[in-house]
């Protein structure tokens, strides 16, 4: 991978911002000392000033000095953030990253200025150990720049490009989804200790099971119910045990599920 030759900022280096600093370094993208970590409360940066990385409490000094700028504090802090950098705002040579949900490039721009350059992000927790699912759109970002905001993401796990009105729905099924998928592992582990596992290796086991289901879709780029029939016999114990989910709404949950976090998404951001 080429490195990135420019200064990156993280605005409020939260789980989402040190995440991405640490897999850039990982990834030779980029060196620590190119890399600027900012929140209000900067002595819980000292492990990471220790690594080499910029820390600081001033935005806007360091939005100044930056080619890329990554938005990464809640949506409720975000307007505060904006009023705070956009004096340091350079349209001409920065381009803003943003990973607040519900948050639109427009809205950025509407307090930024017009000309400004907006990406958004959306990965999820998984980016802690290089395995997020991050996507990325803009409505008006060039391409050079989209490119270069993908391969940054690539750093931390896969990227897919989508257009921006799908934003709201890919938090829901990518960023919401870890913990839906989370919470079916723990389902199981707990359906593991009734029929006669401890609670250690039950865990184990589903966790394995779980990985080795998302690998084998991944690896051989098949559909679940390819491989769905591959464990499903006539009259069979897991024919059973699927059917008798599905009467209790399994799937139909899981749907209705998604398509509330969805609605919630798009709702988090005020413009006030």
């Amino acid at each position: 991978m080429n490195q990135f030759k420019g200064s990156i900022a993280i605005l409020g280096s939260g789980n989402i911002g040190v995440s991405l600093a640490k897999g850039l370094v990982k990834a030779s993208y980029a060196e620590p000392g190119q890399i600027t970590l900012t929140r209000r409360n900067v002595s819980n940066l000292t492990a990471f000033s220790d690594q080499g990385f910029m820390v600081s409490g001033e935005n806007a000094a360091v939005v100044a000095a930056a080619d890329i700028v990554v938005l990464a504090v809640l949506p409720q802090q975000l307007n505060q953030l904006l009023e705070q950098i956009r004096p340091a705002v350079d349209p001409a040579k920065q381009v803003f990253i943003s990973v607040a949900s519900g948050v639109s490039c427009i809205d950025i721009r509407n307090k930024l200025g017009d000309a400004v350059q907006v990406v958004r992000a959306m990965p999820n927790t998984a980016i802690a150990i290089g395995q997020s699912m991050t996507c990325v759109a803009t409505d008006n970002a060039s391409k050079e720049n989209v490119d270069e905001v993908v391969r940054m993401f690539e750093t931390v796990g896969a990227v897919v490009k989508i257009n921006e009105d799908l934003m709201t729905s890919a938090t829901a099924l990518c960023a919401c989804g870890i913990a839906f998928f989370l919470r079916a592992i723990r389902a199981a582990s707990q359906g593991g200790v009734e029929i006669g596992f401890h609670a250690d290796e039950a865990l184990k086991m589903a966790v394995q099971t779980a990985k080795g289901a998302a690998d084998l879709l991944l690896q051989m780029q098949s559909h679940p119910e390819q491989e769905i029939d591959k464990v499903t016999s006539p009259k069979g114990c897991t024919i059973a045990g699927l059917n008798e989910m599905e009467h209790n709404g399994f799937s139909s949950s899981l749907i209705k599920g998604i398509k509330l976090s969805a609605i919630k998404a798009g709702a988090l951001y005020t413009k006030e």
